[in-house]
């Protein structure tokens, strides 16, 4: 049987707003002295909760871990719509928002539910000729992107009081939450945009059962170890 390092596997994180993805790779990869960390689905800067990072040899196993299947929570802000569709972008409308009741917005929120092609926004991290959209996007270009099949599982609000909507949402990998809020805002007739998002689980990981990262860092490396899960049972069926 092969044998593994007491690093090798996923070590679950709870981003809080700010970092990037990247930004957490980046420290763990310092902080623990592993030179192979890896993410399994990306947060943008705002969004928190739940990041599931592959060490040593579980980085081979990023891909099957980033395909499954995810359940998000967030804030919709109504009446208001930026170029990236969520709160750090720059404002590209403002128009009142008309009566709406949570029995309203659950009742178009049916229209979103099985699959879907949805079309990436601009201000994202997919590359075009090996830069970022969001590169191009802050230059002002706007390239075509590719339509991709997403699937919406559940998609329903919990709370309303004008502008603000509580959601929570079940999808598939690759689906820019953002991109719904803005596509609802179109459809409500008055734009939106996402306010806050909290990736709660992804697959088989629930974010309850991560370790916030200002914690993460205040542990010594050895300390870590145990938090970690390992290689083989990553590799087992769910």
């Amino acid at each position: 049987m092969r044998s593994f390092a007491a690093l090798d596997g996923a070590l679950l994180i709870d981003k809080p707003a700010g970092p990037t993805s990247h930004d957490v790779v980046d420290n763990v990869r310092r902080f623990m002295g592993i030179p192979k960390v890896g993410h399994c689905g990306t947060l943008d800067p705002l969004a928190t909760g739940l990041l599931v990072l592959v060490l040593g040899q579980a980085t081979k196993l990023s891909e099957k871990l980033m395909s499954d299947d995810k359940i998000y929570s967030g804030h919709m802000c109504f009446g208001i719509e930026t170029n990236s569709y969520d709160r750090d972008g720059e404002i590209v409308s403002s128009l009142p928002v008309p009566p709406l009741t949570l029995e309203d917005l659950n009742a178009m929120t049916t229209s979103f539910l099985g699959d879907h092609l949805q079309t990436p926004p601009m201000v994202s991290a997919i590359k075009k000729d090996g830069v970022p959209l969001y590169k191009l996007a802050r230059k002002g270009v706007e390239v075509e992107r590719k339509p991709r099949l997403i699937h919406i599982y559940r998609f329903r609000f919990t709370d309303y009081q004008e502008p603000i909507g509580a959601f929570r949402i079940a999808c598939t990998k690759g689906t820019y939450v953002r991109s719904l809020a803005h596509d609802l805002g179109q459809k409500i007739g008055c734009g939106a945009h996402l306010n806050t998002l909290r990736r709660l689980v992804s697959g088989r990981f629930d974010v309850k059962d991560a370790i916030p990262y200002e914690d993460l860092l205040l542990l010594a490396p050895e300390d870590i170890a145990p938090r970690v899960i390992p290689m083989l049972q990553l590799s087992a069926p769910a």
